[in-house]
C-alpha cells in the first residue's frame, strides 16, 4: 500500500474520531489532537504544534477546523488539509443532521436535558486543561501572568476588540524581541 495514501486515511480517521467523540468544541479537542499527532505518532514536534495552535487561534473560523487544516497542510500540503478538515467537519455535520431530523421527538425530554447539564462541567475541565498546558508552554509565570489577565479584562470589562489586543500583543512581542536582540548584541 502507498504510504502516502495510508497517511491520508490515518489522518482522516484520527480527525474523524476526534470530531465525533469530543464534546466542548475546539479547545476541548486540543489536548486530544496533541496526544494523537505529537505524542503517539510524532508527526509534529511539540513546538511546531504550539505554533500551529497559535496560528489557528488567531485565524478566523472554528478552532478545531483551523488546526486540522494547518496540521493536514503541514503533513501533506493542500490534499492533507482537505482530508483532515473533512475528518473534523463530517462527524459534527452528520450528528447535527441526525439531531435535526429527530429533534422534535425528544426536545422536551427531561433525561436529555439532564444529560446536557451533566456534560457542562466536563466541558469546562476539557477547556481548562489545554489552557494551563499552553500557559506552561508559553512560559507564563507569576511575572508574566498579568499580560493575559489584563488582556481578558480589557475585552470583558472595557469592551476592547480582541483584534486590537492581538495587534497590540504582536507589536509588543516584536518590540520586546528587538529589545532583547539588541541587549544580547551589546554583551
Amino acid at each position: 500500500m502507498n504510504p502516502t495514501s495510508n497517511l491520508y486515511w490515518e489522518a482522516f480517521r484520527i480527525f474523524f474520531k476526534l470530531g465525533a467523540f469530543t464534546l466542548g468544541g475546539g479547545y476541548a479537542m486540543v489536548p486530544l489532537i496533541e496526544n494523537e499527532i505529537v505524542t503517539k505518532r510524532h508527526w509534529l514536534a511539540k513546538e511546531d504544534f504550539i505554533d500551529l495552535l497559535a496560528i489557528a487561534q488567531s485565524s478566523p473560523g472554528i478552532l478545531a477546523v483551523n488546526i486540522s487544516i494547518f496540521i493536514g497542510y503541514r503533513l501533506r500540503g493542500w490534499r492533507g488539509s482537505v482530508i483532515t478538515s473533512l475528518g473534523t467537519i463530517l462527524p459534527s455535520f452528520l450528528i447535527i443532521l441526525s439531531v435535526a431530523l429527530f429533534f422534535h421527538s425528544f426536545k422536551d425530554n427531561a433525561v436529555v436535558e439532564r444529560i446536557f447539564k451533566g456534560i457542562r462541567p466536563a466541558v469546562v475541565a476539557l477547556i481548562a486543561a489545554p489552557t494551563f498546558n499552553m500557559a506552561k508552554s508559553a512560559r507564563i509565570n507569576r511575572f508574566t501572568l498579568w499580560i493575559p489577565v489584563v488582556s481578558a479584562l480589557c475585552i470583558w470589562l472595557l469592551g476592547f476588540s480582541p483584534i486590537w489586543i492581538i495587534i497590540l500583543a504582536g507589536v509588543g512581542g516584536f518590540m520586546w524581541g528587538r529589545f532583547n536582540h539588541y541587549k544580547i548584541k551589546e554583551k
